[in-house]
């Protein structure tokens, strides 16, 4: 059974930064493209970014590029997301994606 269980999330001031994990569990981490994607209230899924199994991004969106990295530990079958620059439209749930699995999410607020 696929599980990813998302943490690091939390409240930052606008310009502060988060690093989201996604420990993953009942696959071959190290042999799937992870994705991480987005969801603000009354708004659509948005994909945050795509990392390739071997390890390349290969999707940013536009309104992340430059702030947000994502990156991955096979040995440890866990998915990152750095998060720098924070802005107050970045605040939302954020979800570790693998196929059609997606986990319980970590919510991110931004404020001042």
């Amino acid at each position: 059974e696929v599980r990813l269980v998302e943490s690091g999330g939390g409240l930052v001031q606008p310009g502060g930064s988060l690093r989201l994990s996604c420990a993953a569990s009942g696959f071959i981490f190290g042999s799937y493209a992870m994705s991480w994607v987005r969801q603000a209230p009354g708004k659509r899924l948005e994909t945050v970014s795509i990392l390739s199994s071997r390890g390349s991004p290969t999707y940013y969106a536009e309104a992340v590029k430059g702030r947000f990295t994502i990156s991955r530990d096979d040995a440890k079958s866990t998915l990152y997301l750095q998060m720098n620059s924070l802005k107050t439209e970045d605040t939302a749930m954020y979800y570790c994606v693998v196929g059609e699995a997606r986990g319980q999410g970590t919510q991110v607020t931004v404020s001042s």
